[in-house]
């Protein structure tokens, strides 16, 4: 069996806080307009990213910076409706 370096493991686990966020829209478990949707997307994203610092994939690379930066807009997007109430 292949050894895991330990941004790979940083990697994989962002990968599975990404997918259960989104898993977790479609469940009707978490609401998208909520915080926690985009800021769990943003860690997920970044913890990818750093992995992607080691081995270098620049599909995958494009993917996670736009990936940051929509959970950026959403994480805004969320505070500012919290200060609208």
């Amino acid at each position: 069996m292949m050894e895991l370096a330990w941004h790979d493991w940083v990697g994989s686990f962002g990968t599975l806080m990404v997918v259960s966020a989104y898993f977790g829209t479609q469940a009707r478990l978490i609401n998208s307009e909520d915080l926690a949707f985009p800021v769990v997307n943003l860690v997920g994203s970044v913890l990818i990213a750093v992995s992607l610092s080691y081995t270098f994939n620049l599909a995958s690379a494009l993917m996670e910076g736009f990936w940051i930066l929509i959970s950026l807009f959403g994480i805004w997007q969320a505070l500012q409706a919290k200060r609208s109430r």
